[in-house]
């Protein structure tokens, strides 16, 4: 036992530095984009609604190609939902909305965005859920592809 060789003690920490690092450097997924930003886009676009109004809000955010899913119609994609957003009066309501959960794509470019809406009239209140689903442009700008709403959460009075 006397002729056997111990390893110096920086010859150890060598050693374990480099297999260390060696796994770092194998191949691995990359950490799932962030939420933020477009949770942060549908609460800007919710309260551009409130403050300018629904119809300017989603003419703002919705993508050429944007598709809308009303209750009891057929989807309205492209022009001709945006031809059905032009055509909206809605002076007489204010359309609010909050994001419960947004998720994100890997490659960091689709997501979605749920949570409840209100839609307030002078004397009346009602509420009911929403999806939004987004895409990321280019600019770095996220676009509403599609938007879809449910009635169906009890009024408050």
């Amino acid at each position: 036992m006397e002729n056997q060789k111990k390893i110096h003690p920086v010859v150890l920490l060598l050693l374990i530095t480099s297999v260390l690092i060696s796994c770092n450097l194998q191949p691995h997924s990359p950490d799932k984009p962030s939420t933020e930003d477009i949770l942060n886009a549908d609460m800007e676009f919710s309260d551009m609604s409130r403050q300018s109004g629904m119809k300017k809000a989603f003419l703002e955010y919705i993508d050429n190609e944007g598709v809308l899913l009303r209750p009891d119609e057929q989807p309205m994609a492209g022009a001709a939902a945006i031809d059905f957003l032009s055509l909206l009066n809605d002076t007489s309501y204010t359309l609010t909305w909050r994001p419960s959960r947004a998720e994100i794509s890997q490659s960091g470019d689709l997501g979605f965005t749920y949570g409840i809406y209100t839609l307030t009239f002078t004397d009346t209140t009602f509420k009911g859920t929403y999806i939004n689903v987004w895409k990321k442009r280019s600019d770095g700008v996220w676009k509403l592809i599609l938007n879809s709403n449910n009635p169906g959460i009890a009024p408050t009075p």
